[in-house]
């Protein structure tokens, strides 16, 4: 709000029009006569602004009235028709409706990375959780080094693509240029290797820089890679994320997590049948009951051991309230309302390094302001106040569930 300068008016008599010849009363000083309570003449109307086209033709056709019903019919089943044929291409489905992943092109086996003649370089771009799952791994084992990193940023049309520079925003890890290949796309760094790439180019993605070859793209693979394929390099050696002695309580874990939370997420949200998300989603929730109760006698899913399976736990739940609860539809509980999930994600969070890849800014820019099927509007909403890093800081006192003290493994 501004203030106005009082306006003095002059005094007009009101029986006389002619106001170009008609004289001034004036005091018997000679100067004119003026009104401190007369009110100043009202400001001129703003000039009249011409709507855009679509506005002119409804006021015309319908004046400040809903469309008719038929309009409102036809352009309804344009926009199911046409959503329907957006997701197909975006979240291929089976004829039920429900969301069907497709499968990584290039695997990898751990030993790759020990060869002497290979110059490992990742591909990541950071709404997508999993590749947030080896740049978790990549920090804790201290591969920085020896596996540099290009973040790449989600286009307008799905794809990802580099910056011309790389703008920080807080200690983040925030999207650049292609520092391996110098390519815009990632498209085009697949298409460089031996034979070209025609397929879906997805992240993330470990690339050969010597032999111009895409070694993997299953974020899995990549993540045992990190955790034991390149200890000769890295600076936690000592880290074991993947015990041999824990291998099959990992994998049990991982059989349930991954199609009912990981994945459980996207089938709820490109869910193209009602039938369809109803399933994911009682599916979702029935399993996060579970690991609730789970977690309310362990520190992590394996015990007092911080596994794989808890960081591809992790890197959904980190997302499930300003992401996924929202935008995909997984209403029927936010995260922070179980409370043993809750602190669970906040312990991980709190070991040093793997909040530093946490950018949910970017995180949230990359769902709301990309995914077009889901939020036409691109209109990202404000960061729920429990996502914040303080409150993802506050104590979590989990550690009073081990029952030996791992400390040195975990924060080494």
């Amino acid at each position: 709000m501004s203030c106005t300068p009082l306006h003095i008016s002059t005094f007009r008599n009101p029986i006389h029009t002619n106001r170009a010849t008609q004289p001034r009363p004036t005091s018997r000083h000679g100067s004119p006569r003026t009104s401190l309570t007369q009110p100043p003449p009202p400001p001129p109307p703003p000039p009249p602004q011409n709507p855009d086209p679509i506005t002119a033709i409804t006021r015309l056709l319908w004046g400040k009235s809903l469309p008719p019903q038929l309009l409102i019919s036809t352009v309804r089943s344009t926009w199911s028709a046409t959503w329907h044929l957006m997701m197909s291409q975006l979240a291929p489905s089976d004829p039920s409706g429900s969301y069907t992943r497709p499968t990584s092109q290039f695997r990898s086996k751990s030993s790759l990375g020990q060869s002497p003649d290979t110059a490992l370089h990742l591909y990541v771009g950071l709404p997508c959780p999993w590749a947030h799952r080896t740049l978790i791994v990549r920090s804790l084992k201290g591969l920085e080094d020896t596996v540099p990193v290009s973040i790449a940023s989600p286009g307008i049309d799905g794809s990802w693509e580099f910056l011309d520079t790389t703008v920080r925003v807080g200690d983040y890890p925030n999207p650049g240029p292609d520092t391996a290949n110098g390519c815009k796309t990632l498209r085009e760094v697949y298409k460089l290797r031996r034979g070209g790439y025609d397929g879906r180019s997805t992240v993330p993605m470990l690339w050969d820089a010597k032999r111009k070859e895409v070694v993997c793209n299953e974020s899995y693979d990549i993540i045992e890679l990190f955790n034991s394929g390149l200890n000769r390099s890295a600076g936690n050696p000592d880290l074991d994320l993947s015990p041999p002695s824990f291998k099959t309580r990992i994998d049990e874990w991982n059989q349930i997590i991954y199609p009912r939370v990981n994945n459980g997420v996207y089938r709820c949200g490109f869910a193209q049948s009602q039938e369809a998300y109803d399933i994911a989603v009682n599916e979702l929730f029935s399993t996060l009951e579970l690991l609730d109760e789970h977690l309310g006698g362990a520190r992590y899913l394996c015990g007092d051991t911080l596994t794989l399976a808890d960081i591809c736990l992790f890197t959904t739940l980190i997302r499930f309230d300003p992401v996924y609860n929202v935008l995909f539809k997984c209403t029927r509980k936010k995260l922070i309302e179980y409370q043993n999930l809750h602190g669970y994600m906040r312990d991980i969070y709190q070991i040093p390094k793997v909040a530093a890849t946490c950018n949910l800014g970017a995180i949230m820019d990359g769902y709301y302001k990309i995914l077009f099927p889901l939020n036409p509007g691109n209109i990202r909403p404000s960061m729920p106040s429990c996502c914040e890093h303080e409150v993802l800081s506050d104590p979590h006192n989990r550690e009073t569930l081990s029952l030996v003290e791992n400390n040195v493994q975990v924060y080494a």
